[in-house]
């Protein structure tokens, strides 16, 4: 082998052993760079464990064994799954939330109702002057004893205003054991004459009792409500309520002029014809129709003091207008 040739082989030799040289080198980057890409993979995912917390909702900005400082979570930078645990934890504390006071509420009534501590001791009725506390007591079904929260509030009012005297009524329960019935009553304001006895009825015509007496209030005479009708509780009819207004008119008037004490009596069978009696005068007056009674009524006090001691009519029902004059006529 000439010396040429040897040199040509040794640089061929040279050339290959470099070139392996060389390739070994780039595996070995290649794999460096492959262990370093996979950390830092497994760096990332650990840091977000890390930071995403399920249990407290937070995102763990600093974390050593003496301090941690906690923010809230930002759904924009959750994962769908992270999303959805979050979504799921929160609506099961709800859940619980709600189980926790529906048991608390529950065990809150089952114990007002079945404890001794609730139970009635006193019942106390107010602003009665015309009923009893028995009578409206008795009404009212409520006894002591009885669990206060047992009973229907609306349901003993109505009970209680089935007595025609009662206008209103509040049931209230003063925790832990005792009722307070507050009452509006009616007030009697007239004897409306009935078979042998009287009916008290008020100003809005409501019949409020029956009874042989009389009280001492003006009677009214003349009445078309039928007599099935006059029952507790019931109103007189359209008509009597009509009439009824002029007599609650003619009863201020007369109290204006300090007379509504002297009328006995007022009729009122013919609504163009109003007729008072005053026992007291031994006087008749006769009203006519509901028209100008203020200035019929300025002349009954004049003849009555005129004609004292004197039985008689007093005549006002005519045209006060016209040729009419007011009169009064002795009995003979």
């Amino acid at each position: 082998m000439t010396k040429q040739q040897k040199e040509k082989l040794d640089n061929l030799y040279k050339f290959s052993e470099e070139n392996y040289v060389a390739s070994n080198e780039e595996e070995k980057i290649r794999k460096k760079k492959s262990k370093e890409r996979e950390k830092r993979i497994k760096k990332r995912n650990t840091s977000q464990r890390d930071q995403f917390d399920l249990d407290t909702e937070t995102v763990i900005g600093m974390t050593n064994r003496n301090k941690q400082r906690k923010t809230k979570v930002n759904p924009s930078k959750l994962t769908k799954k992270q999303a959805h645990v979050l979504r799921k934890r929160k609506k099961m504390k709800k859940i619980i939330k709600f189980l926790t006071l529906l048991f608390i509420i529950i065990g809150g009534v089952v114990f007002a109702l079945v404890s001794p501590i609730f139970n009635i001791n006193e019942i106390q009725v107010k602003n009665n002057n015309l009923i009893s506390p028995e009578t409206i007591i008795s009404l009212s079904n409520l006894s002591e004893g009885q669990n206060i929260f047992r009973f229907n509030k609306g349901k003993t009012e109505k009970e209680i205003k089935t007595n025609a005297y009662i206008e209103s009524v509040n049931v209230k329960r003063k925790i832990p054991n005792k009722i307070e019935i507050t009452v509006e009553e009616r007030e009697r304001n007239y004897n409306v004459e009935f078979l042998n006895g009287y009916a008290y009825i008020n100003n809005q015509g409501h019949i409020l009792e029956i009874s042989e007496q009389k009280l001492d209030l003006p009677v009214i005479q003349g009445i078309s409500t039928e007599q099935e009708q006059i029952v507790e509780g019931n109103r007189l009819n359209v008509e009597d309520l009509e009439k009824l207004e002029t007599v609650i008119q003619i009863m201020n008037i007369c109290k204006s002029y300090d007379l509504d004490k002297k009328v006995s009596t007022i009729d009122i069978s013919n609504k163009n014809n109003y007729t008072i009696y005053m026992e007291q005068e031994k006087k008749t007056i006769y009203l006519g129709d509901e028209s100008n009674l203020n200035n019929k009524m300025l002349y009954v006090p004049t003849i009555l003091n005129e004609n004292k001691d004197k039985e008689g009519t007093i005549y006002l029902n005519g045209d006060l207008n016209g040729n009419f004059k007011p009169r009064f006529r002795e009995k003979v």
